[in-house]
């Protein structure tokens, strides 16, 4: 998820009782929170680098005390205030502990079992940047900065004003939690829509079902055969028709995409890629040679990529250049 969105639930985690864990558990909430990001450090280093440790060890189920103690930490020596330790550590810790479960639920996954498996989990029922999550959050603050607008005019009347904000907390975690319940609900129904079609007569190797940013009831279907790619929107309330669907076939056997395969670059991104497309056509700046690109398919197409790698091979079969890079990209 994005860090607006771990920030927000950091602080309703506070507001809805952790705060009395111990003093500064708001701060350690926020800081342990966003703690497993990071690794986006690596982005300096370049899209590959960031590629290559984004949501890696610091996404890790066994990173998770490190970054609860180093949170609460950072939270000491900057606050120069003393903690209750039991409880500074026990909020560092599920502040980590929710961000990872909020990144396992979207589309670019995590590595919760990095040292020992470098296996990528995700569940498929959020966006990255989720606008409904957003939305509940937005309510969830505007709430009590309402109230007490309204509880200061009642106060400068002589009633006591009373403390806002652990209730609309507790809403935007339940509401949250709701939301996502009901996703996997309906993903679980897109993907068995999915797998129950065939396509061009051939039935699924395995299919995914990618949520909608607007709409819940509506999920980008991913459906992989031997031969093809097949995508299409799918409507959980209504009928599907796999004829509709756009498809994107394999390429064949070519030493070119061989060679590509082999390079740093491109060993890097399949770590990565769960639906890799793969596109052999002939180079456009380079004579009698051939242009290698991998795609993604979770995150767009060929005409509109998201993640993309590729690369220039020669009529030697040697590969003169290859880069790795988010969106569209053509080597020179």
């Amino acid at each position: 998820m994005d860090n607006l969105t771990h920030t927000a639930i950091g602080l309703f985690l506070a507001r809805a009782g952790a705060r009395k864990w111990t003093p500064r558990a708001t701060a350690i909430l926020l800081v342990a929170s966003n703690a497993p990001d990071i690794d986006v450090l690596a982005g300096v280093a370049g899209p590959l680098a960031y590629l290559h440790y984004h949501r890696g060890l610091t996404h890790a189920l066994v990173a998770m005390p490190v970054l609860a103690l180093l949170s609460v930490v950072v939270v000491r020596l900057a606050g120069r205030k003393p903690l209750y330790w039991p409880g500074a550590l026990a909020a560092g810790m599920l502040g980590v502990a929710v961000h990872l479960l909020l990144d396992w639920t979207n589309v670019y996954g995590v590595r919760l079992l990095l040292p020992f498996s470098g296996r990528w989990l995700r569940l498929d029922t959020t966006a990255v940047v989720d606008l409904w999550i957003w939305a509940i959050a937005a309510a969830a603050l505007a709430g009590p900065f309402l109230a007490r607008l309204v509880g200061s005019e009642i106060a400068s009347g002589g009633a006591k004003p009373r403390h806002h904000g652990r209730g609309a907390a507790r809403f935007a975690l339940i509401a949250v939690m709701a939301l996502d319940c009901g996703r996997l609900i309906l993903h679980t129904r897109a993907v068995a829509m999915l797998e129950a079609r065939v396509y061009q007569g051939d039935s699924p190797t395995r299919v995914a079902a990618l949520p909608n940013v607007f709409n819940p009831l509506r999920w980008r279907g991913l459906v992989e055969t031997p031969a093809f790619y097949a995508i299409a929107e799918i409507d959980v309330t209504g009928d599907f028709d796999p004829t509709r669907a756009l498809i994107f076939y394999k390429p064949d056997a070519d030493p070119a995409l061989d060679d590509a395969a082999r390079t740093p670059v491109f060993q890097e991104f399949l770590r990565f890629n769960q639906y890799p497309l793969w596109r052999v056509t002939p180079a456009p700046t380079l004579d009698g040679g051939k242009l290698v690109e991998l795609f993604d398919l979770r995150f767009g197409t060929p005409e509109a990529p998201g993640f993309q790698a590729a690369a220039l091979v020669d009529p030697q079969l040697r590969v003169v250049h290859s880069t790795f890079h988010f969106g569209t990209l053509r080597p020179r």
